[in-house]
């Protein structure tokens, strides 16, 4: 069948045509019907299918990285155990309020036995966390270099913890030029008195 006989073809009289251009009109029919089932079904079904793969690697992520916590547990928790035991032991090194006094005698007594002549030695107000108290000493004392930095020394090596900071040093006049002025601030703990602990605790946010 030609071109030309197809387009002589009457549409109102379809019945009745050969049986050529009826075959060609039913596959054209099924092509259309085909393409708009695929747009308007398997569109969404395809999209639905894509989602669902996406989160099918999601969740196989998650698991992947649930399993892998839940085999560094044990290890995270022996770690959690060693780091306690260690906080547990600085705090043994903390003085109690009763000690404080003591300590304060010992930094003074390290700067004297260096031959350093203090100028000022005054304990500022305490800065008080949910564990302990940190308690500023403004210090400024006068001395050769090499006295100063074996006070310096001297205090890293006390029994309770005590730290040296914003050190500042002036230098001398005249006669007095090889002394150096330190001026500086000397931090040491205490631990916390029961009391103050309940205190810190009821001061404290709700966990959520």
């Amino acid at each position: 069948m030609t071109l030309d006989e197809f387009r002589n073809l009457d549409p109102k009289d379809m019945p009745n045509w050969p049986l050529p251009a009826q075959a060609i009109v039913m596959v054209l029919i099924a092509i259309l019907l085909m393409a708009a089932g695929y747009f308007l079904v398997l569109s969404d079904e395809m999209d639905k299918l894509e989602s669902a793969k996406q989160q099918e690697e999601q969740l196989k992520q998650t698991f992947v990285d649930k399993k892998r916590q839940a085999v560094n547990l044990e290890a995270l928790q022996q770690q959690l155990k060693e780091i306690q035991v260690s906080f547990g032991a600085l705090l043994k090194q903390l003085p109690t309020k009763s000690d404080m006094d003591s300590l304060l005698t010992e930094i003074n007594q390290a700067g004297i036995g260096r031959g350093l002549q203090f100028e000022l030695f005054k304990p500022g107000n305490e800065i008080k966390t949910s564990e302990m108290a940190q308690v500023p000493i403004q210090i400024k004392l006068t001395g050769s270099y090499s006295d100063l930095a074996a006070f310096v020394s001297d205090v890293a090596q006390l029994s309770r913890i005590v730290t040296i900071s914003d050190i500042g040093l002036t230098p001398g006049q005249g006669k007095d030029a090889a002394r150096l002025t330190m001026d500086a601030t000397a931090m040491t703990f205490r631990a916390l008195e029961p009391e103050e602990r309940l205190a810190a605790a009821g001061s404290l946010p709700p966990k959520k």
